[in-house]
């Protein structure tokens, strides 16, 4: 809800907010006065207030922390001087309406006619909000190439690496996409990238989950702008690969995907689609099993998202819950023909799926059956 426009310099009015001596008992409180919130801060025994609203995304100050004489927003961290409004050294431009206060006869007042004017400098836009789709101005043009990013989940030791099952077949594929199909294409391994989990700003309000990430915005050196980037602008394909962990997708792939979070929440705090005409697919493989729930969780994370899915969305390999013997599923999965077919039929899946949703004919007359429930009788 927004600030009434109540401007310095109109009739002051006073509201009674309380007794002091029960408001003292905690440096901050967030107060509603009809419609103006208020952040009201008690500091070396006196009073002071700012507004209760945040000038990132309208987080609530009084609700967050004092840190010396400055009001720390709960949500992204963002500082106000508790007297005047002021952000903090070096951003004082940045400034939230401050508020006079008095005490008369043991009870606190504040006047809701603000003492300053709220002021958000204008920033350049994030370059992760410049989003230009496929043929609108700016983005590619319809009859351009299509663009596949794949992407790898596996954990490994980078100085001392070792074969992946997953990220054999995913390259195997892209290198289909890029020599056969005619495609762009790109490669991502998530292991190389330096960025930090997701921090739960959603869990204070479906509000603080911002796009772009709040991370993204306030961290240069979190690298997960690259993902972003690949999947909201310049992918139409995304390819997933992963391991199996113990019945589940890597725990690098849910450290992406939990940062991905502010993707699928525009839709719920703007109604906002960033993911329009993309399509997904993905590799699994592992010494276990559980193919299907691996597979059913990133399916149903990215159809949230508002991806589409080719048909026979996904390749897996497994040999069981039993199969200790990696070394023999390496072998296996090095030697396969059928499954390196597989992996640049799935591609070649995706690149007929992206096409029809740009207009063009999809489907082939035999498809090859390694890596799906189709195994040869």
């Amino acid at each position: 809800m927004s600030q009434p426009p109540l401007r310095p310099g109109a009739a002051p009015d006073w509201r009674d907010l309380g007794a002091a001596d029960e408001l003292s008992r905690a440096p901050l409180h967030q107060i509603t006065i009809d419609r103006t919130r208020i952040a009201l801060v008690h500091a070396n025994g006196t009073f002071s207030a700012i507004s209760g609203v945040c000038n990132h995304a309208a987080g609530p100050l009084g609700e967050g922390t004092l840190e010396g004489d400055y009001v720390v927003c709960p949500w992204h961290q963002y500082r106000f001087h508790r007297v005047t409004g002021e952000g903090e050294p070096g951003f004082e431009d940045d400034r939230v309406p401050a508020h006079d206060v008095k005490v008369e006869g043991g009870r606190v007042l504040v006047n809701v006619v603000p003492r300053t004017t709220r002021h958000k400098p204008k920033h350049d836009p994030h370059p992760l909000e410049l989003i230009q789709p496929r043929g609108t101005p700016g983005g590619p043009p319809l009859d351009a190439p299509l663009r596949v990013v794949g992407i790898s989940t596996t954990v490994m030791n980078e100085k001392y690496p070792r074969f992946s099952t997953s990220e054999h077949l995913l390259d195997f594929g892209l290198e289909h996409a890029r020599g056969t199909l005619g495609v762009e294409t790109r490669s991502i391994r998530l292991r190389e990238l330096k960025f930090r989990p997701c921090e739960g700003y959603y869990s204070m309000s479906a509000h603080a989950c911002t796009w772009p990430c709040t991370i993204t915005q306030q961290d240069p050196d979190d690298q997960l702008d690259r993902v972003y980037e690949a999947f909201v602008q310049w992918a139409d394909i995304f390819v997933i690969s992963t391991p199996i962990r113990w019945g589940s997708a890597s725990a690098l792939y849910y450290k992406m995907v939990e940062r991905m979070n502010c993707i699928q929440n525009q839709e719920t705090i703007a109604n906002r689609i960033l993911l329009r005409n993309k399509v997904v697919a993905f590799i699994v493989t592992g010494g276990q099993d559980n193919v299907q729930a691996v597979v059913g969780q990133m399916m149903s994370f990215f159809g949230e998202l508002g991806c589409q899915f080719p048909q026979f969305p996904f390749i897996a390999h497994s040999r069981g819950w039993p199969a200790e013997d990696m070394e023999r599923n390496v072998e296996i999965v090095k030697a396969s023909d059928e499954l390196r077919e597989a992996a640049c039929e799935l591609v070649g899946r995706c690149v007929d799926t992206a096409g029809a949703l740009l207009g063009r004919r999809i489907g082939a007359e035999r498809v090859s059956r390694a890596g799906r429930k189709a195994g040869k009788m």
